[in-house]
């Protein structure tokens, strides 16, 4: 036995390429080196969206567009390296809402998971499952997948927040499912700071409450206070990760496990002049500053940031962090596809060879 060759000429293959197509055929063998790539090569461009150019542009939406006639006032993050697909990576997708005062965003539900994670607000909130939830800067509200929810601004300024939603996926999947409810709003059964008292004790949790042991978390309201102190108390006696200095991830308190089960979420803290080793993963990572100033390095490429940005970082990339103010620490929220990638054993993680990329 021993490996075959062929002398065909060129002229005969593709002649023979061309006749397949009548098939609906095609050979494998011109495409191995695209689709069977030694490690992965993501499309996915590192890329920053400044607030300070993307705020506006929220804005002047309010002027042209009502949530009557758009449902979801939302300005898509749309990776340049994607073709002018509806993602941010290639499963991730992130948009900036705006809700003016007075208006509601109606109530519907769809089968993709989705995160708020709010940018600028004096109140307001999103109604989830029928319990009303806040919405001030640094609050994460998740919304697991078919649940009613809509959001409101009873305040006096306008409301602004980061969707974070698996749509990407579930599109590719062919998944997607949506309801509009009959009203604007869908009822309230629950009372306020519910889901709070019954999951958000950490280990405490009430006995007669049947614990699931999938799905998403029941706790879907993380507020900013309590995160950004567990932030600060851990970062006083605990060195970190030399990867991502203090991170914590927002987790399911029924299981431990991540909070949805295709998107993790996490926040960190990175102390004064702190600079972080460099590794990669295989998961992609949309990130938004919720404090502070500095840059991530993506391979080659700098992505410089501030207050209120959001940059995206492909999977498989090798990656650090510079908090670049020498007395202020900078806190980062992210959500990953971390949960995706390690149900079908894609996970994979390493540290850069050098320790941190080369200047």
């Amino acid at each position: 036995m021993e490996v075959s060759s062929k002398k065909a000429t060129e002229e005969e293959l593709q002649s023979y390429y061309k006749g397949l197509e009548q098939y609906n055929v095609a050979p494998l063998w011109t495409v191995m080196a695209d689709i069977q790539a030694h490690e992965p090569a993501s499309k996915v461009i590192p890329y920053v969206w400044p607030w300070k150019d993307i705020r506006p542009q929220a804005m002047r939406a309010t002027e042209l567009v009502g949530t009557a006639e758009a449902e979801r006032r939302v300005l898509r993050l749309m990776n340049p390296g994607l073709g002018g697909r509806t993602a941010t990576t290639q499963t991730l997708f992130g948009g900036i809402q705006t809700v003016l005062p007075g208006e509601i965003s109606p109530a519907h539900r769809h089968t993709p998971a989705a995160l708020r994670f709010i940018i600028e607000s004096d109140g307001g909130y999103t109604a989830v499952g029928g319990e009303r939830f806040p919405m001030l800067p640094g609050d994460l509200v998740l919304t697991p997948p078919w649940s009613w929810h809509d959001h409101a601004n009873d305040t006096k300024n306008p409301m602004f927040w980061l969707d974070g939603l698996d749509l990407p996926l579930v599109n590719y999947l062919e998944m997607s499912f949506h309801d509009q409810y009959p009203e604007d709003t869908h009822p309230i059964t629950e009372s306020p700071g519910s889901s709070l008292a019954k999951y958000g004790s950490m280990a405490l949790q009430p006995t007669w409450i049947e614990r699931k042991d999938e799905g998403s978390s029941p706790l879907m309201y993380y507020p900013w206070d309590r995160t950004r102190e567990a932030l600060e108390k851990l970062a006083t006696g605990e060195d970190g990760s030399p990867y991502d200095g203090v991170l914590m991830e927002y987790t399911n308190p029924s299981t431990g496990g991540h909070a949805m089960p295709t998107i993790a979420c996490f926040v960190q803290l990175l102390r004064p002049g702190e600079r972080t080793k460099a590794h990669r993963h295989t998961t992609s990572s949309i990130y938004h500053v919720v404090e502070g100033k500095g840059h991530t390095m993506v391979g080659d490429k700098k992505l410089s940031w501030e207050d209120k940005d959001t940059f995206c970082i492909p999977g498989w990339a090798f990656h650090e962090h510079v908090n670049e103010s020498p007395t202020e620490p900078a806190f980062l929220f992210s959500y990953t596809d971390t949960p995706v990638m390690k149900a079908l054993g894609y996970f994979r993680e390493e540290p850069h060879p050098e320790g941190n990329i080369p200047s």
